[in-house]
């Protein structure tokens, strides 16, 4: 896909060898090929595999309860001060072991393979504490082990703040910044660093001390921004040249411009959106004048966004969001890629790439955005296999 074009080859081959693209465009001008397999596509279409760059895969617990509450008219913020929400996953977290959350985290990420994800990412933020936020890191990085599929971790351990630290924000932060991430550098957890800025998370100073500790370990950054309020983390996240700032409905014209200028992606999460029946929209049409690319994810976590399916995520990116087709389909593969430091090796169909493919059995790319509850995935394809 080029610009915002689909990059539509009609009478196309993929070639792989030892699990990369060897050759992605139209038949007629493919080299010849010492084939040991052949697959007949039938005039189905051929994607990249999709990619889910913003979840909260793992954890124990749900909290169906609280969404009792939103109904009967709670705010997330209200929830939150009660003693629900992360906190309250976090008391169920800290209770399970490596395998339960391997275990729990499966249904999840199945559901996820089975619309053609090939890549997803994982955020820790439910231990809070060294020890709960490594062993979800662990359980993270088996999933690896257990299913076809590429998982990009994140340490989110600025997610929320734990009761041991009640009325001393300051006092977590450091012990994160000088404990807590240089224990998940050491032992090679994590492959970028996230936070929760925001008036019931961590302000701009406190994320700013977190973001220069990862920098000192050389990993790169991401956001939760601009998700309730405008806490000018965008811009924040953008000096720090963040892969991605994400939710971003309370983005300014100052965090687009400081995007727009470091390559930063808007990661958007339309699931959040729905759930939490939020009104303000993200400003789209202000990030596509800027030229800043748009990725799409599920954000699926236990109390703000339960949801596993990127085909889903699609639709309401275009229905909530007003994006186009192409915008939608981009957003879970090339820029989500970008999203992930990831665009060198997935995303796009280009020799050199992995070779992870979905192959849809649909007459056109719309109908990946245009239906509901309905999986046209023919085949998945990860790695080459």
């Amino acid at each position: 896909m080029v610009g915002n074009d689909l990059g539509v080859v009609e009478h196309g081959i993929v070639a792989a060898k030892d699990g990369f693209i060897v050759y992605a465009g139209p038949e007629t001008d493919a080299p010849a090929f010492d084939t040991a397999e052949c697959i007949a596509c039938d005039g189905r279409w051929i994607t990249p595999g999709l990619i889910d760059c913003h979840t909260h895969l793992v954890h124990a617990g749900n909290r169906a309860r609280e969404f009792e509450m939103r109904l009967d008219g709670a705010s997330y913020e209200e929830i939150a001060r009660s003693g629900g929400g992360i906190v309250s996953t976090m008391h169920a977290t800290r209770g399970a072991s490596e395998d339960e959350l391997v275990a729990t985290a499966l249904p999840r990420l199945d559901a996820l393979i089975a619309e053609g994800a090939t890549t997803v990412e994982i955020k820790s933020g439910y231990g809070l504490d060294p020890e709960s936020e490594i062993r979800m890191l662990r359980a993270a990085r088996r999933l690896e082990t257990e299913r076809p599929v590429r998982i990009a971790t994140t340490f989110l351990g600025a997610h929320a703040l734990p009761p041991e630290y009640a009325g001393d924000p300051d006092g977590y932060i450091a012990m994160i910044a000088n404990k807590m991430l240089p224990e998940v550098a050491h032992l090679g957890l994590a492959d970028a660093v996230d936070a929760f800025c925001e008036g019931i998370g961590f302000n701009a100073v406190q994320t700013g001390r977190v973001f220069e500790a990862a920098t000192r370990f050389g990993l790169p950054v991401k956001l939760h921004a601009e998700q309730l309020s405008n806490q000018h983390g965008a811009a924040l996240a953008a000096q720090y040249r963040a892969l991605s700032a994400d939710h971003l409905e309370h983005l300014d014209s100052v965090g687009i411009a400081a995007m727009a200028a470091s390559g930063t992606i808007a990661t958007l999460l339309p699931g959040a959106y729905y759930f939490m029946r939020e009104t303000r929209l993200p400003p789209i049409a202000a990030l596509r004048l800027a030229d800043v690319p748009i990725a799409l994810a599920t954000d699926c976590n236990p109390g703000t966004s339960p949801l596993t399916s990127l085909l889903l995520v699609m639709n309401m990116g275009a229905t909530l969001f007003h994006l186009t087709i192409a915008e939608c389909l981009a957003g879970v593969t090339r820029n989500a890629a970008r999203a992930l430091g990831l665009s060198n090796c997935i995303g796009t169909l280009e020799a050199g790439k992995r070779c992870d493919l979905a192959i849809w059995d649909v007459e056109r790319p719309a109908e990946l955005v245009y239906r509901m509850g309905y999986n046209p995935l023919h085949a998945r394809i990860w790695s080459g296999q």
